[in-house]
């Protein structure tokens, strides 16, 4: 029988892969100038969850993940309360865009980090994590998230004015 902390394991890792299919379709949905009630309300409770669950696993005390997952958390929630409580608009609405998509690069940022440890075609590339390829990788995401973030900040609030 497994144990209640490779249970644990096995949802927060089947969350954090459901987060990031959700957070591209929200990214997709806001470079339209659109945030889906259902889409928005779907991220944000996976990656609430995914923060969530990450918490409690293995090693104890605290650690860059857990200082991730704390960050993830937060700016989960600012999303949150832009959306729910600021109805995104005014100054709301780039504050849920971007916190939205920050968190997302987090969720995509871990994501890396995991597949260079854990994927045997990957570990040889990058044993220590400070190799060209998962520097490139790391670059590579953050570079898409900044993007497709600023043109997801103008698009959202040009269809706002549109309205």
């Amino acid at each position: 029988m497994a144990s209640s902390s490779a249970v644990l394991l096995n949802i927060h890792v089947v969350l954090s892969l459901l987060e990031i299919p959700a957070g591209v379709a929200l990214v997709r949905a806001m470079l339209n100038g659109r945030a889906p009630r259902g889409v928005t309300l779907v991220f944000l409770a996976l990656a609430a969850l995914t923060s969530l669950t990450g918490f409690p696993l293995e090693p104890p005390g605290f650690d860059p993940a857990r200082a991730i997952g704390l960050l993830s958390l937060a700016l989960t929630l600012v999303a949150a309360y832009a959306y729910l409580g600021g109805r995104a608009t005014g100054a709301w609405r780039p504050t849920f865009v971007i916190a939205a998509i920050a968190t997302l690069y987090l969720n995509a940022f871990v994501a890396i980090v995991q597949a260079f440890q854990k994927l045997s075609f990957l570990q040889p590339l990058a044993p220590t994590q400070s190799e060209p390829p998962f520097v490139i990788a790391q670059a590579a995401c953050l570079i898409i998230f900044v993007v497709a973030g600023a043109y997801a900040v103008i698009r959202f609030r040009r269809a706002a004015a549109a309205r």
